[in-house]
């Protein structure tokens, strides 16, 4: 049966998931939908201090039951995100392909040659919700009308989160699977036309992946009395943009 709704998804051979390949050098690497089985090597990554260090939300240490509540929560998302391409493909299978809410694809895996893979890391689109702004209504104030905007709106202000295993840290896999979901999917399929990240001021490899992509520094804001659930003390955040010409 055909699915033009799904358009530029690639269909997994084996699982049947829906996908987008990163091109050459990493073309054997492909973004898919969330997995329960994710779950121990998550675990394995959480607990590695070469990636705690970096992140802010995760609890730590990071236990199995994490693992199995956060997949159990983004796979509800992109679960929805592909009903949504799926009532899209009924409503209209011949049209070209519409306008959506979300991706139905978060995370990077590995294909091995035998046609296995194996779960490298996550990134996603998100809404934004000002995480660098510390007085809770002028958060408030930003966040709620965002999130109000409809389905399309080019007004919506988006955000990116993303990790990657530090095995593969350096590699430029987060580079090109971030310009892939968003040249692929963000731009042509949900309308974003523009996003705002923030980094840990010291997290100088994460803010050069977005600079690479054209993402404009604008400034930085301090914080008082951050700290990561590793402990670790946050001073600042890094402020980017990109915007659709």
């Amino acid at each position: 049966m055909s699915k033009p709704q799904y358009h530029p998804l690639q269909f997994h051979p084996i699982t049947g998931e829906p996908f987008l390949r990163l091109p050459s050098p990493h073309d054997n690497i492909i973004i898919t939908p969330p997995r329960m089985s994710d779950a121990e090597t998550i675990v394995s990554y959480m607990n590695d201090p070469a990636l705690y260090y970096w992140l802010e939300g995760p609890p730590f240490p990071y236990l199995r039951e994490h693992a199995d509540d956060w997949l159990k929560k983004v796979k509800g998302g992109t679960d929805a995100a592909i009903a949504e391409l799926e009532r899209a493909n009924a409503e209209h299978p011949d049209g070209p392909p519409v306008i959506v809410s979300s991706c139905p694809l978060r995370c990077l895996r590995e294909v091995r040659e035998d046609g296995s893979d194996v779960f490298l890391g996550d990134v996603t689109l998100l809404r934004e919700r000002w995480p660098d702004l510390e007085d809770k209504e002028l958060k408030e104030s930003l966040a709620k009308p965002n999130a109000e905007r409809p389905i399309g709106d080019p007004g919506i202000v988006w955000c990116i989160g993303d990790y990657i295993a530090p095995s593969h840290h350096g590699k430029g896999i987060m580079t090109a699977a971030i310009k892939t979901l968003m040249q692929e999917w963000a731009i042509p399929r949900m309308g974003v036309r523009q996003i705002r990240v923030e980094t840990f001021t010291d997290n100088i490899g994460s803010r050069r992946v977005f600079e690479k992509l054209g993402f404009v520094y604008e400034k930085t804001n301090p914080l008082q009395s951050r700290f990561l659930n590793s402990g670790r003390r946050i001073d600042g955040m890094d402020i980017l943009w990109w915007k659709a010409e």
